[in-house]
């Protein structure tokens, strides 16, 4: 059931995408009376599993799931249909239209990317608020057990207060990332600010150790159950571990640091019980665990404790217009500089290329909307990034050359197209190959 969720969120976000993507081009093309011959969603290698012509397109699903495409007459794509660019162009044809509506054209596709990513972040702004902690009310810091974080300097305590000169002001889902794709950390650890210079290969170093949140919350030791094995029969679900061996252990790390350190003994502990404060003593056993479940809380649990103060922003409709626009300008910004350190090999970033696994793994195995629609709108903005590459065969490649025919008045020749559409298809296939290849030994290696 788990894998069914996941392959139907990936399936359902990637159609969006791609028929989004590909009438992003459709739309301008019939608007300047372009001939599209082909509307497909995935490709139709051989054959396809729908197909239905109406009018001068035949609109399809293909059978590889792997993108889509439009098919427009006359213009020299990864089709390669070198019998039609043999004839004398026709005025429905692509490459008998002005340069400006052919560039319109191209960029329709990656246009319609943007749109759909900061339409998304608006609805979301709406339908769901913005939940966060601020990042001045951590007053004990964060939860930092990650191997690389610790590697890099950091210890679990600290304070982040600002990623390359800008503050941070909340704790929320994005400050992992910042701090990935930070230079300069500045934090503060027992009062005293300092920073912490990130490694340059840190995105490659992070792959060498299990996988989990680099940044989190402390959060408080409370019991969940007491297992039949324990003999800490004083023990009660819902106590809250204030001290334990005269030690503070207000959170969960500082509990396990002094249980580490008295395995095989009796210890004092102070708890929590229906808002009193009780001294018990406690048995540890020879591994250093005092035989109980720990109990799950939400943010809204831990603000009852007076652990945090938990923040809730709604919006309004016009009010989630800026939040979203802002959410998404991050998001490009953020992706861009992602993609800049997968191309320069001392980071190591590239060791961490995915393919169409990795994105298959983004998903989760529970049903949620608003998951959903966050790594859509991710997706969208990845896509559209990644089309406007400078690259042959993609529409950053088209772009490229219309703007040079544009700027000079001088149209590269059909031959020369054809050429540089091969060696962009090449590249292409490479980078396809080098990305679900690193998701295969992945796999194999387990990491």
């Amino acid at each position: 059931m788990d894998i069914f969720i996941k392959l139907s969120q990936f399936l359902m976000s990637l159609s969006l995408l791609i028929v989004l993507h590909e009438l992003g081009h459709f739309i301008p093309a019939k608007l300047f009376k372009t001939r599209v011959e082909k509307f497909y969603l995935f490709f139709d290698v051989k054959y396809s599993l729908l197909k239905k012509k109406i009018g001068d397109t035949e609109y399809g699903i293909g059978w590889l799931p792997l993108g889509g495409y439009v098919k427009i007459s006359g213009m020299i794509d990864e089709s390669m249909d070198k019998e039609q660019m043999a004839l004398p162009p026709q005025p429905w044809e692509f490459r008998s239209k002005p340069a400006y509506q052919r560039l319109i054209i191209m960029l329709g596709g990656v246009t319609v990317n943007f749109i759909l990513a900061f339409i998304i972040y608006i609805g979301m702004a709406f339908a769901y608020g913005d939940t966060y902690i601020a990042n001045a009310d951590m007053k004990d810091g964060l939860l930092i057990e990650n191997q690389a974080m610790l590697n890099a300097g950091f210890k679990t305590g600290d304070k982040i207060i600002s990623v390359d000169g800008t503050k941070i002001m909340k704790f929320d889902n994005d400050i992992n990332m910042k701090v990935v794709l930070g230079k300069a950390i500045l934090i503060e650890r027992n009062g005293t600010q300092q920073t912490i210079k990130m490694p340059i290969d840190f995105i490659d170093q992070l792959s060498k150790y299990e996988k989990g949140t680099l940044l989190d919350i402390r959060r408080p030791f409370v019991i969940g159950a007491v297992t039949d094995e324990s003999t800490n029969e004083e023990l009660q679900a819902k106590d809250v571990v204030v001290t334990l061996n005269g030690q503070a252990a207000k959170y969960i790390d500082q509990a396990k640091a002094i249980l580490e350190n008295n395995k095989g003994k009796t210890i004092s502990a102070m708890v929590l019980r229906d808002q009193k404060e009780e001294q018990i003593q406690v048995a540890v056993n020879n591994d250093g665990m005092l035989g109980v479940q720990l109990a799950g809380l939400s943010f809204a649990s831990m603000e009852k404790l007076g652990y945090y103060k938990v923040s809730q922003e709604e919006f309004g409709f016009l009010e989630s217009i800026p939040v979203g626009i802002m959410k998404g300008k991050n998001q490009v910004v953020g992706y861009g500089k992602q993609l800049k350190m997968i191309f320069s090999p001392s980071t190591g970033a590239y060791k961490q290329v995915g393919g169409f696994k990795a994105i298959f793994d983004i998903f989760p195995s529970t049903w949620s909307w608003e998951t959903f629609w966050t790594i859509t709108a991710l997706l969208s903005i990845m896509l559209g990034v990644m089309n406007l590459l400078p690259i042959p065969a993609l529409d950053g490649g088209h772009v490229m050359f219309l703007l040079y025919e544009i700027i000079s008045g001088k149209k590269p020749s059909d031959k020369f197209l054809e050429n540089a559409q091969m060696v962009g298809f090449v590249l292409l296939i490479s980078l396809l190959l080098f990305a679900n290849g690193n998701d295969i030994y992945k796999a194999i290696v387990g990491k």
